[in-house]
């Protein structure tokens, strides 16, 4: 756990602030996973959990052979490399479509248009803005440009320098959307939600009773963004959402606008693990039951709130704590 949290967070220190914001967590994890290989070779624990993996691997013949297997494997480093192939081209891919000068002429290629009968039509006051000002609609069509395309791109080169058959490729992008097709449902029916709640000033009316908490608010500054993320299911969204709310409170407060905007960041991420998208997502993907998935919300709601509970004492403590 050591070895991880350094490795990882050391990474993320280093690409978002010298490299970009792209590649932040798949460096990092891509840097912890090696770290953790490296560990291994060099140190093992001293004791090791077995009973369940003993428990499943006694049912069959089978069992014991699949566990033999994962403990050894037959494959050369250079099948092991070829194998993470895939995970070098994502970078690539992510790396070429985040450069300046590849992004631009990418962009060249979107479709903006102002949203009929709601663009501009609704404003925005203090102290959501530091001024009012019209709200906005404009929806970007980035088909090109987007981090999404770079991926897909990826992904099918990765198929093809793998020796998949366009054949294959087609048949299984075609089982993988028939199994995403709730998930894929939901995620839209939730951005949906979160798009009227914003344009009704239903979530700035959330942010607004958390920033009434004076004082307290540095704590409560976390949770905002805790509760951004649930609604919407991204951290960007989240900053998008209440970035300004948080530094323009801030500053009303006396407060450090830097420390509220990375509060509502930090805190958002400990909301990413009972976003309804990122659990119908992985419920899709292992095919989990929805009984499985309601016990996996419960289960994952306590350490969310106990996590972004911590993010908030810690900074209280930066902001109250003499400098």
């Amino acid at each position: 756990a050591l070895v991880s949290g350094l490795v990882f967070g050391s990474t993320q220190f280093v690409v978002s602030n010298y490299i970009g914001p792209q590649l932040t967590d798949i460096l990092s994890s891509l840097a912890t996973l090696g770290a953790l290989v490296a560990l291994l070779k060099v140190w093992q624990p001293a004791a090791t959990e077995t009973k369940n993996v003993t428990m499943a691997a006694g049912h069959s013949h089978a069992g014991q052979h699949s566990a033999s297997a994962a403990a050894h494997h037959d494959r050369s480093t250079g099948e092991v490399l070829w194998a993470w192939a895939p995970y070098a081209l994502l970078v690539v891919f992510v790396l070429v479509w985040g450069s300046k000068p590849v992004g631009a002429k990418l962009e060249s290629f979107s479709v903006a248009f102002q949203w009929p009968g709601l663009h501009n039509l609704v404003q925005r006051v203090p102290p959501v803005v530091a001024k009012p000002s019209p709200y906005a609609a404009v929806f970007n069509f980035n088909w090109l440009a987007a981090a999404g395309t770079s991926c897909m791109l990826a992904a099918l080169c990765s198929a093809l320098l793998l020796g998949m058959r366009p054949g294959k490729i087609g048949s299984l992008l075609v089982s993988v959307l028939r199994q995403l097709t709730i998930p894929i449902a939901t995620v839209s029916a939730v951005l949906a939600l979160a798009f009227l709640m914003n344009y009704t000033g239903a979530t700035v009316t959330l942010g607004l009773a958390f920033a009434a908490t004076g004082a307290a608010f540095p704590f409560f500054s976390s949770l905002l963004g805790w509760l951004a993320v649930f609604l919407t299911g991204s951290d960007t969204s989240a900053n998008a959402l209440f970035g300004s709310l948080q530094v323009v409170t801030a500053q009303k407060l006396g407060l450090n606008p830097i420390l509220m905007a990375a509060s509502n960041s930090s805190g958002g991420v400990m909301g990413k693990m009972i976003s309804l998208q990122t659990i119908a997502v992985a419920a899709a993907a292992t095919g989990m039951s929805v009984h499985d998935q309601a016990k996996l919300f419960r289960f994952t709601l306590k350490h969310s709130i106990i996590l972004a509970s911590a993010i908030g004492l810690l900074v209280m403590l930066y902001s109250y704590w003499p400098h």
